[in-house]
């Protein structure tokens, strides 16, 4: 079956950096493409930014210049490097392995930004 686990969220002060990470397994992780998703508390779960099979990626207008998505396919592994953290920042953080008609989701880490 497939899993996503997301580790790397927690507590950071504004202008702090997070590197979160996403284990992928049960699937082919080289054909899906990775994305970041977050969901504030009373608010919708919106992208953050996405890595396609080919490294092309794409980022929430919030998040550019600040936020970089990455993956190693060797390690099956996505990445979401925050710098510049904001308290607008705060929120849980899923990561999602889409293709075709699938779609997969991991359980979500935390990512808190407060002083």
């Amino acid at each position: 079956q497939v899993q996503l686990v997301e580790s790397g969220g927690g507590l950071v002060q504004p202008g702090g950096s997070l590197r979160l990470s996403c284990a992928a397994s049960g699937l082919i992780f080289s054909i899906y493409t990775m994305g970041w998703y977050r969901q504030a508390p009373g608010k919708q779960r919106d992208l953050v930014a996405t890595i396609t099979s080919r490294g092309a990626t794409n980022y929430a207008d919030s998040v550019k210049g600040r936020f970089t998505i990455s993956r190693d396919n060797a390690k099956n592994t996505v990445y979401l490097q925050m710098n510049s953290l904001k308290p607008e920042d705060t929120a849980v953080y899923y990561c999602n392995a889409r293709v075709v008609d699938f779609d997969f989701w991991g359980q979500g880490t935390q990512v808190t930004v407060s002083s």
